[in-house]
């Protein structure tokens, strides 16, 4: 599988940015698929992730209630809606996806197989 993030940019402390992680190779059945983001000198931190099509989703607190994250079947793509951005979410965001992604390792980077290239978001105060 390969995966293309995108959407990233600039925006205010307040707003809101869509990224997206499109799948070629196959589509995103049957796997799960993660953001994950790393600001500079920090490790990478999961975000959110889909555990598989449906209401499955589960998100880190630092950004629960704030973004969402879905999947178009259609398009095979998965997105990330982030709204009432702060400036600590500035970071280079990366989509994940993997097939044997459990509740103990959703959050671990490793667990994931394939990642995309990521997309820089950087949120101004």
């Amino acid at each position: 599988v390969q995966l293309q993030a995108s959407g990233g940019g600039l925006v205010q402390a307040g707003g809101s940015l869509r990224v997206s992680c499109v799948a070629s190779g196959r589509t995103f059945s049957g796997y799960a698929v993660a953001w994950f983001r790393q600001a500079p000198g920090k490790e990478r931190e999961f975000v959110a992730v889909s555990r598989r099509a449906g209401d499955n989703n589960y998100y880190a607190d630092s950004v629960k209630g704030r973004f969402t994250i879905s999947r178009d079947s259609a398009k095979n793509t998965v997105y990330l809606q982030m709204n009432s951005l702060k400036p600590e979410d500035t970071a280079i965001y990366y989509c994940a996806a993997g097939r044997t992604i459990i509740s103990s390792t959703m959050h671990v980077p490793d667990a994931y197989h394939y990642w995309g290239q990521g997309t820089q978001v950087t949120v101004s105060s």
